[in-house]
């Protein structure tokens, strides 16, 4: 991760992350068979960290709203060129010519975020602070929402800075879970 936030993806090659970590790219693709099966991995450390700080954060006392604020903070990258956001989306990439095992442990990183969103809405529901919606198809629409300007921030797009998505995350949130919302 620190040689993705360091160069970016095309500065990644296994030579020169053999000499940031001390090994050779012969030991690199030993322990990784390929560069794609590095990337996944690197993707997935930087989930389970990710996952922990979800789970403490959804676990945290509040109103569903402040928390769901919070899970939205989580998922958003940092800025432009954030390392994790730029790892997702080379994983994305090269999804197309993955193999059935590395989409699968990709589709697992996504359900997870996906059920803990899914039972954040239904609490909010079950409590009264959102309106009655679909849980799932709502989250699947946030985490659409939500992916789609990470992609933005990430590269760089201008008007779509992290403040300028949250203020944007916010008003879709008031105008589709906000009981008596339009």
């Amino acid at each position: 991760m620190a040689t993705i936030a360091e160069r970016g993806l095309d500065g990644l090659t296994m030579a020169g992350l053999g000499r940031d970590v001390g090994m050779s790219s012969g030991h690199l693709l030993y322990y990784f068979r390929t560069k794609d099966e590095l990337l996944l991995r690197t993707l997935e450390w930087s989930e389970s960290r990710l996952g922990a700080e979800r789970r403490a954060l959804l676990a945290r006392p509040g109103s569903a709203r402040e928390r769901l604020e919070a899970y939205i903070g989580l998922y958003l990258p940092a800025g432009h060129r954030d390392p994790h956001w730029t790892l997702w989306l080379e994983v994305w990439g090269r999804s197309q010519n993955a193999d059935d095992d590395a989409r699968a442990r990709q589709a697992a990183i996504e359900g997870a975020w996906h059920r803990d969103l899914v039972a954040l809405l239904a609490e909010g529901i079950s409590r009264g602070e959102f309106r009655p919606v679909d849980a799932d198809r709502s989250a699947a629409r946030l985490r659409a929402l939500l992916d789609g300007f990470s992609i933005h921030v990430t590269v760089g797009i201008p008007g779509t800075g992290r403040e300028q998505v949250l203020a944007q995350a916010a008003e879709f949130l008031d105008e589709t879970l906000t009981p008596g919302a339009a």
